[in-house]
């Protein structure tokens, strides 16, 4: 995974007055939960971007007054209309405990039924995955090299060594539409 790091400050008021007045300063508030106790946090909102605009997985470092936690961002948190971010929750990484992340899925080799006019479509982005935090990849690379017209690959075609894959094994990850121009005939 690609790394981050996140300086912020201790928070000493909790609740929603604090909350709004941090957000109106420029700050988001936060929380680091899952190691031995929680923290609640304010930092930026400018070293979140990175994070948020970016598809691909973060260990983040966060330096809270000097302390350092190592985690990965579980749950965001938006205003409905501005969609400024107004929250956002670590999950701490813990030696010899698993996390749960989302990871990218990236495309290899060329699909046969888009050689032949046909239109890969992609259903998933992302893939729900559980493991050490040294065995979780920065893509999950799936092999488009066998689909053809009409054809759908699934995430149990998926196979991650030392990670458990959380997504369904039905769920359709892409597939390759038949153009209307050539629906209706025989494929040769």
């Amino acid at each position: 995974m690609k790394k981050h790091e996140i300086v912020g400050y201790n928070r000493a008021n909790l609740g929603k007055t604090e909350s709004k007045a941090l957000r109106a300063e420029g700050y988001v508030p936060g929380v680091i939960y899952g190691g031995k106790s929680q923290v609640h946090f304010y930092a930026p909102a400018i070293l979140f971007r990175q994070l948020l605009t970016s598809p691909e997985a973060y260990e983040v470092t966060l330096n809270i007054e000097g302390d350092e936690y190592v985690g990965i961002l579980q749950d965001t948190q938006f205003h409905p209309v501005n969609d400024q971010l107004i929250h956002a929750d670590f999950l701490e990484i813990v030696e010899g405990k698993d996390i749960k992340v989302e990871v990218p899925i990236r495309f290899v080799g060329t699909a046969p039924g888009v050689q032949k006019g046909g239109k890969l479509i992609q259903k998933m982005r992302k893939l729900k995955l559980r493991g050490a935090v040294d065995r979780i990849p920065d893509f999950v690379d799936v092999d488009v090299a066998e689909l053809d017209l009409g054809k759908t690959i699934k995430v149990g075609a998926v196979t991650l060594d030392g990670v458990e894959i959380l997504d369904g094994p039905l769920l359709p990850i892409a597939s390759i539409e038949i153009p209307r121009s050539m629906r209706g005939k025989t494929a040769a």
